[in-house]
């Protein structure tokens, strides 16, 4: 499959400004409903950014989590409230997963949700076990490709972003492995170290700190940029894993229901590029081992229509269904 190099936004783009709502919003506090369980990721950096946005809207940001279904919980609630601003959702990638994915879904993401920003995006880390004679990329295809049908991966699940990275890679390099799914990424990294399945693709805040214990061994990102965190771990396409211009990561972003007034999501999106530009919120982003993104509606907009189309060719090819 050819891949495609979609949207990053350049660092100027946090700087847009875009056209203020009208006078009186935000006149009472914004709940930000997220996707996943509190703890996550995920739910620290909404905390992080909604706490900033606070500052910039003069009302509490109020974190609300709705875990379960991959997001699809909080995703079709949020769809299905007043469109005036109050009630926003804290996305990930999974939502442009999800549509390929899910055989039935109660919400539309393009029909029912109207994108607000882009907040972050990261890096996945291939990764293997200590143990295997596999300490670059080159060596890793080799490696592969030498033991097609006899190795595995494990992944956080069926349709999981790390099942679907790692199935990418076996199929460019015209090996075969095993996929072993888990109930979440913790046990299938751990069981990585522990030497249970030889490698996998994980998020790179959660792989990370194995990586620098030893327990796994840090082979290439999935991004076409390099991880400020393991800045001598290359990209999979400068070392050759993967083609040119590959560039598949994780990311996160803010959305409201259909319908939202333009001027109430213009004044979102100025304090959630505010938040972003505030150099507390970016270190804490980049201490996960992400990079604060931002931009417009329109940015975002063009960003998940292109990981829709990814996600709408590749999902269908693993043979992964949800009902």
């Amino acid at each position: 499959m050819t891949t495609r190099r979609h949207l990053l936004l350049a660092p100027a783009a946090l700087f847009a400004a875009p056209a203020l709502a009208q006078p009186g919003f935000p006149s009472r506090p914004i709940r930000l409903i997220v996707a996943f369980p509190a703890g996550g990721p995920t739910d620290v950096l909404a905390r992080v950014i909604g706490e900033r946005m606070a500052a910039e809207l003069g009302q509490p940001v109020v974190i609300e989590n709705r875990g379960g279904a991959n997001g699809n919980i909080a995703a079709e609630a949020v769809s299905k409230l007043d469109p005036d601003g109050y009630a926003l959702l804290y996305n990930t990638s999974s939502i442009a997963i999800s549509r390929a994915l899910y055989k039935r879904l109660a919400y539309d993401v393009e029909r029912d949700l109207v994108p607000v920003a882009l907040t972050a995006a990261a890096p996945s880390l291939l990764v293997v076990n200590p143990s295997l004679p596999v300490r670059n990329a080159a060596e890793f295809a080799s490696w592969a490709k030498a033991n097609s049908g006899k190795i595995s991966y494990s992944s956080g699940g069926v349709g999981n972003a790390s099942h679907l990275q790692a199935f990418m890679l076996m199929r460019h390099l015209g090996a075969e492995a095993v996929h072993v799914p888990y109930r979440g990424t913790a046990a299938a990294l751990t069981d990585v170290a522990a030497g249970n399945v030889q490698f996998m693709s994980d998020a790179l805040n959660t792989a990370l700190p194995l990586a620098r214990e030893g327990r796994v061994r840090a082979i290439a990102v999935t991004t076409n940029r390099r991880s400020a965190q393991l800045p001598e771990v290359p990209t999979m396409a400068e070392s050759g894993l993967m083609p040119p211009g590959f560039d598949i990561g994780i990311w996160q972003g803010i959305m409201a229901p259909a319908r939202t007034p333009a001027e109430v999501v213009a004044r979102l999106n100025q304090a959630v590029n505010a938040a972003l530009r505030d150099p507390g919120v970016a270190s804490r982003v980049e201490q996960m081992g992400a990079w604060p993104t931002g931009g417009s509606p329109a940015d975002y907009k063009r960003y998940l229509e292109a990981e829709l189309a990814l996600w709408a060719r590749v999902v269908p090819e693993t043979g992964a269904s949800e009902e």
